[in-house]
């Protein structure tokens, strides 16, 4: 490409939006000023005009129009200015263009190039120029902009060239009103709304596609639920030095041997070193002393006047732990993505490691959405009682995941927008309820409006259809899960381990997998979650018939199956243990 530099105005008042800062509204995932800046990337250098906005790249030049807001004209006077290079052709744009990419780019700056007009600028699909989005020759533009004197509140079209050339191009409208922003989003959004992902799709987007947490050092004890963010190494051997791997007695050469009157005790002191064909009495992990060459363990030994042998018929054994013989000095105790378990936490400080970098824990906030929700006091006319909050905090706790707070949410149309707004700083947000199209289920238009992406749309699966896995801006993850108690718990735990996995980087878990004995009894036609009790002869043998208007199905059950359309007996299926 012809070099080239980009001036990118984004300082404009939006007066028909109610004054707001438009060039940072987010249209699917991204900010107005997010997208220009990409479709821009490969110029030379970009100046962005507008109030100082500290997040962008310091190669970005910032600067203001003086006076503010004294319009598009005065806007690309200063940005000319502030450039400082000399590249012949500028790119000239307002960041309000939702579509805008680097290939519309390319080719204006083409057509310049092989035109030789002073300005070429874009036409969008209604045929409509665009003179903030366009290529000047840049001794044109100095020129025009010197040519018209004072240059506050100048209309564009003040500047446009008379050897100016207009081309068609698509994906370059613009958004000057807050209807034009909700059909941006809804354009967005269309490509979206594929079919439901089966539960296996769902779990692999999931893994891949939420952002990781940002990895920190941590003490391993306390963050169990979070996963290694490298691979942990020991710091020292195990064991640390020779050890008695039975009560016995440590012997010195062939036998017999005289017993001494000392005993070698685990974290005591260690005995004096044996003399050849001397013993003495020694505990298991105790410290071995000089000249060991073997522990005869108790139901070996005999004992007469104080001389040790060797029973007959017993076979001769070492059960002595070696320095270094399990770990050795940097070997690797766990490698990256290993969640941090009660196992891993004791593997660690047995090698002399209490802290790692690590992920995580997921931190979630929980909100109960529906006015008929009560979950305290007497239940009024309509109302029916909260089952699901109060236990959602230990369900979460299952997976690693730790609950901060639970609220409940009103139904009201913009009231999802506000939870949304506030869990920038959070990992999770599990909302149970409005996740369907009903009149009361706001959450997928709050999203939409957030500019969140949208990850998994639906499940196919019954129940939990309606499971929405969205991502906002700011890299919360948002769990949208049915109002119905079965359901909700049902696909929870379904997809809770793949959204600790694509937070903290952990491996994936493997499935516990096994025949379900009578699953021609509840196959349909779509995938089925039912719950299920461990079957006498192994495997397990699902609930044909659930009611998932509450959790009472659960009661004296193991745990869910994950029912393929069609199985017959002893498919085998996958099995989601209930952790009481």
């Amino acid at each position: 490409m012809t070099a080239t530099d980009a001036i990118v105005l984004a300082g404009g008042r939006a007066s028909r939006m109610g004054g707001v800062d438009k060039p940072a509204i987010i249209i699917g995932g991204r900010s107005m000023l997010e997208v220009s800046l990409a479709a821009v990337a490969p110029c030379a250098h970009t100046v962005v005009v507008g109030p100082h906005r500290p997040e962008l790249s310091p190669e970005i030049i910032q600067v203001r129009e003086v006076p503010p807001g004294s319009g598009p004209v005065a806007a690309i006077d200063t940005g000319l200015r502030a450039l400082g290079s000399a590249a012949p052709l500028v790119v000239v744009l307002a960041a309000d263009l939702p579509f805008l990419s680097e290939g519309a780019i390319a080719e204006l700056v083409r057509h310049a190039t092989e035109s030789g007009a002073d300005a070429v600028f874009a036409a969008d699909e209604s045929g409509r120029p665009q003179y903030l989005l366009g290529v000047w020759r840049r001794s044109a533009l100095a020129g025009a902009l010197n040519g018209l004197g004072a240059l506050i509140n100048q209309p564009m079209k003040a500047l446009v060239p008379a050897d100016a050339a207009i081309i068609p191009l698509s994906g370059v409208g613009d958004c000057d009103t807050e209807e034009q922003v909700r059909q941006a989003r809804a354009a967005v959004e269309a490509p979206r709304s594929y079919p439901p992902l089966d539960l296996a799709q769902a779990r692999t987007i999931v893994r891949g596609g939420l952002t990781r947490l940002i990895a920190y050092e941590a003490d391993l004890r306390s963050v169990t639920g979070a996963a290694l963010a490298g691979g942990l190494t020991a710091a020292g051997p195990l064991p640390r030095f020779d050890v008695s791997a039975m009560d016995g007695y440590a012997v010195a050469g062939d036998g017999p041997w005289r017993l001494r009157r000392d005993i070698g005790f685990a974290g005591g002191r260690r005995p004096v070193g044996l003399l050849s064909g001397e013993a003495v009495r020694i505990a298991t992990g105790a410290h071995v002393p000089d000249g060991t060459t073997g522990v005869l363990r108790d139901e070996f030994a005999q004992i007469a006047d104080d001389t040790l042998q060797r029973l007959p018929d017993t076979a001769p054994r070492d059960d002595i732990r070696r320095r270094g013989e399990d770990r050795a000095l940097g070997d690797l105790v766990a490698p990256e993505g290993t969640p941090v378990t009660a196992a891993l936490i004791s593997a660690a400080a047995s090698v002399e490691v209490t802290t790692a970098r690590v992920r995580g824990p997921v931190r979630a906030r929980i909100v109960m959405t529906g006015d008929e929700i009560r979950s305290e006091g007497p239940l009024q006319a309509g109302q029916t009682r909260d089952s699901i909050g109060p236990i959602l905090p230990g369900l979460l706790s299952w997976y690693g995941i730790r609950a901060a707070d639970r609220v409940h949410l009103r139904d009201t149309p913009h009231g999802f927008d506000e939870v949304l707004a506030a869990a920038l700083n959070g990992d999770l947000l599990v909302i149970v309820g409005a996740t369907g199209g009903g009149a009361a289920d706001q959450l997928r238009a709050a999203l939409a409006r957030a500019g969140a992406e949208i990850l998994v749309p639906r499940l196919r699966l019954r129940p939990g259809g309606s499971t929405i896995v969205a991502e906002l801006a700011s890299g919360t993850t948002v769990l949208g899960l049915p109002g119905n108690p079965l359901a909700a718990v049902a696909t929870l735990m379904a997809l809770a381990p793949a959204i600790v996995e694509g937070r903290t980087g952990a491996a994936p878990a493997r499935p516990l997998r096994g025949p379900l004995r009578n699953a021609a009894a509840i196959a349909g036609q779509v995938p089925r979650i039912v719950p299920a009790r461990a079957a006498d002869e192994g495997g397990w043998v699902g609930d044909a018939t659930i009611r998932t208007a509450h959790l009472g199905g659960l009661v004296d059950r193991d745990g869910l199956v994950i029912v393929p359309p069609g199985a017959i007996d002893d498919t085998i299926v996958e099995f989601l243990p209930l952790r009481y």
